[in-house]
């Protein structure tokens, strides 16, 4: 279906959800059954840490127009509010197949193709202190937002010193696992590239 949308399509076995569009971006398609499944076997929360540890944006869409109901209303949106709010992970609800594809192609459509110009990182123009210009620095890196580039900062004291330190280092900070200094390493020492 996504070829016939018009997308270049490669399959390959992925370590970390199913369908990556980017570099920075990966979607993880779930059935409303394996959605359910997924919460009784545990295994919902560490797919949704293994995204946000490899990748910058991550989404989520549960395809399919009714649940089985082997998961009670509850746990189902207790599930669906932790996506969102303690992973940061935006969740989409498609009617079918079709929807699915429709949605994935516009999201990948638009990180790889609405990229001609070059867009500013963060727009906040009116940063007042050097210690809001140093997070909003670290703040760039992947996978880290505001409470981990103050941790990184009070660690490593200078934006300098991140960038020296070992993935080994990295990991001494909260919230950092192997992927994710892994990811900043990279990001911080691979040459420029277009």
């Amino acid at each position: 279906m996504l070829k016939e949308l018009g997308a270049v399509v490669r399959i390959k076995t992925l370590p970390v959800g199913d369908f990556i569009i980017s570099d920075r971006a990966v979607i993880e398609r779930k059935t409303r059954s394996d959605f359910e499944s997924s919460i009784i076997d545990g295994r919902l929360f560490k797919q949704a840490e293994n995204m946000v540890d490899n990748f910058e944006k991550c989404i989520v869409i549960i395809e399919g127009e009714g649940f089985e109901e082997r998961v009670n209303r509850n746990a189902l949106l207790g599930a669906i509010s932790s996506l969102i709010l303690d992973y940061g992970i935006p969740v989409f609800f498609t009617k079918n197949l079709e929807g699915t594809a429709e949605m994935i192609f516009a999201l990948a459509k638009r990180e790889q193709l609405g990229k001609e110009a070059v867009v500013r990182l963060k727009g906040n123009k009116k940063v007042h202190t050097m210690a809001q210009q140093q997070r909003m620095i670290v703040e760039c890196l992947p996978g880290v937002g505001p409470k981990l580039a103050v941790a990184l900062l009070k660690k490593f004291k200078t934006i300098e010193n991140i960038a020296k330190a070992n993935e080994k280092e990295l990991t001494e900070v909260e919230k950092i696992g192997k992927k994710k200094a892994k990811f900043i390493k990279r990001a911080l020492s691979e040459e420029f590239c277009e």
